[in-house]
């Protein structure tokens, strides 16, 4: 049986965030080629250095705690009340602002062996 226990603020920390996905190690339960699951963890007014082009993968994003700002190309989603989320297909620009300290669980498919955004 292959079984991973943890914690995602402690693992979060040793790989940006990132619980799971094909760049975890092959042999270990969290490698999936299939799905990415992140925990971010995002002080307040922290963002994204630059706009995400060109994506290749599918995202979902769920508000842990915080208040967290999702801009796409034609329009601003704020994320305010736990639980709230927004999903964007292949090939959406994006970028994200933390209003407040905030987590929030991120999950991308597929996980693509060689692909990252700047």
């Amino acid at each position: 049986m292959n079984v991973y226990v943890g914690n995602a603020n402690v693992d979060a920390a040793t790989d940006r965030g990132w619980l799971l996905g094909h760049f975890k190690a092959p042999d270990e339960v969290r490698h999936s080629e299939d799905v990415e699951i992140k925990w971010g963890i995002h002080r307040a007014g922290d963002e994204r250095s630059q706009w995400v082009t060109g994506e290749h993968r599918t995202a979902l994003l769920i508000l842990i705690s915080g208040r967290f700002r999702i801009e796409l190309p034609d329009r601003t989603v704020l994320l305010a009340n736990q639980g709230d989320y927004v999903v964007w297909g292949k090939n959406v620009d994006h970028s994200w602002h933390a209003e407040e300290e905030s987590v929030v669980m991120t999950v991308r498919w597929p996980s693509i062996p060689g692909y990252a955004a700047p």
